[in-house]
């Protein structure tokens, strides 16, 4: 009886495994890194092989969203501008002084949020609140820069407005699911075409207007109040602007890419 087992054993290991095209375009999907390139967790030594120009780009194109430029000019609308301005600057501070160390081991060891939060010692259910308070932050931006980009679209074609929010939502899905090999080529294209485009309204405005930057600079906005510093004013401002501290979690997700530090790059 043994050895029959065994022939069956044998025949069954030896006999041909039939594999359907299903699980073969599978096998091939899954295979393929870039449509992966360790979203979560930990970012393998070996995986980390681009420049430090390359991801620092890809990351500055993580905070080159509309809704920056909408918040500070809401801030300036509604505060002033001489509030608004110190309050920006306060609030970049403060999110400096605290993503600095979030980057830094980021870029060092290679981990996203979720094991940054772990490893500061607020456990799984920390990192759960902290990993869904993040995912809510980017759902919630991605949804005002979808917004942002159908109203501009709108504006040139006549289309109505929920076809854009579609296509502004949808569009961006096959980007995403390739990773950041994909961000990565569509940031070092488009970048020089977004910093061209961020300067040439400047560069109108101060040729039309050389006396823009005064009049701004005095701007009193919707407050009510007079040109100058108002310490009620700039604490709403700061407290708005302070809603975009999340934003640290999306930089690390691309700071984990950093290539290890070697005599070269000290």
């Amino acid at each position: 009886m043994k050895t029959n087992d065994a022939l069956m054993d044998s025949s069954e290991h030896n006999a041909p495994q039939r594999i359907v095209k299903l699980r073969r375009d599978y096998n091939t999907w899954v295979a393929n890194e870039t449509l992966e390139d360790y979203a979560l967790r930990f970012t393998p030594h070996s995986f980390r092989k681009w420049s430090i120009f390359r991801v620092s780009n890809t990351a500055l194109g993580a905070i080159s969203f509309l809704v920056l430029e909408v918040i500070g000019g809401a801030l300036a609308v509604n505060f002033g501008f001489v509030n608004a301005f110190w309050a920006i600057l306060t609030i970049s501070l403060i999110i400096f002084l605290t993503s600095l160390p979030i980057s830094y081991y980021a870029a060092k060891y290679g981990l996203d949020m979720d094991l940054l939060t772990r490893g500061a010692g607020f456990g799984y259910i920390g990192s759960t609140i902290s990993s869904f308070v993040y995912a809510t932050f980017t759902f919630i931006l991605f949804a005002l820069e979808a917004v942002i980009m159908a109203y501009a679209l709108s504006m040139y074609f006549n289309l109505p407005i929920y076809v854009w929010y579609l296509i502004s939502a949808v569009v961006i899905i096959p980007l995403v699911t390739h990773g950041v090999t994909l961000i990565s080529r569509i940031q070092m294209i488009t970048q020089p075409v977004w910093l061209f485009l961020m300067v040439l309204p400047f560069i109108f405005i101060f040729a039309k207007e050389p006396d823009a930057v005064r009049g701004l600079m005095s701007f009193a906005g919707a407050s009510g109040f007079d040109g100058g510093f108002n310490i009620y004013m700039f604490g709403t401002a700061i407290a708005i602007g302070m809603a975009l501290i999340p934003q640290v979690g999306e930089q690390v997700d691309f700071l984990r890419f950093m290539p290890e530090k070697t005599q070269k790059t000290v």
